[in-house]
């Protein structure tokens, strides 16, 4: 648990990140930190070719970037979660056709879930950056399940078309790794990173 009695000695925090998952974690941490949402456009970074792991840490790195800019005395926190499924990167579905087709993909054998996490503060050129990667061994699901997901919605604006705290051991029959990291920051990885930084 962060030590909250060493708050008042230490720089503001801000989560670059519009996230209300990783708001909850990082309060169910013990954090004090505000929100700040960064303006990047993701689509400005390809996916082609690019490396999972090192492609989920330079969006986070941008993320935090672009907060840190406006606030250089902050420790500014950038994360980035994508799928790695055999090599190629699965982000956000486009609409429902696009998640239903993740959704088939993805269930079909095990997965990493990888998120870049990205701490700076600008005016002591503190730059921290790294990722955690989580294996996701999922249940084969029905025709029935997959169409249910989709009506049900859960899948907008999740990496991977689904959100492991909303389904659950419903689509998951284990995981290998960091749960918090699956559902898009991993709590233990930030702690080490934040003890170098505050």
């Amino acid at each position: 648990m962060f030590d909250l009695s060493t708050m008042q000695k230490s720089p503001r925090i801000i989560l670059a990140s519009a996230s209300p998952r990783r708001k909850e974690l990082m309060e169910k941490a013990g954090y004090s930190f505000d929100v700040i949402v960064s303006d990047i456009n993701e689509s400005d970074f390809p996916v082609e070719n690019a490396e999972p792991a090192e492609y989920a840490k330079q969006l986070a790195l941008a993320k935090a970037t672009a907060v840190a800019k406006d606030y250089p005395d902050a420790v500014v926190i950038g994360a980035d979660t994508i799928i790695d499924f055999d090599g190629r990167i699965i982000g956000k579905p486009q609409d429902r056709k696009h998640a239903e087709q993740i959704t088939r993909k993805l269930f079909s054998k095990p997965h990493k879930v990888i998120t870049g996490l990205a701490i700076i503060r600008l005016k002591d050129n503190l730059q921290i950056v790294a990722s955690n990667t989580t294996v996701v061994c999922p249940r084969k699901m029905t025709d029935q399940q997959i169409a249910e997901h989709i009506i049900g919605g859960t899948w907008r604006d999740k990496a991977g078309a689904y959100a492991i705290q909303e389904t659950g051991d419903e689509f998951v029959e284990r995981i290998e790794g960091s749960l918090t990291n699956v559902m898009g920051l991993p709590t233990e990885l930030l702690k080490k990173m934040l003890d170098k930084a505050t």
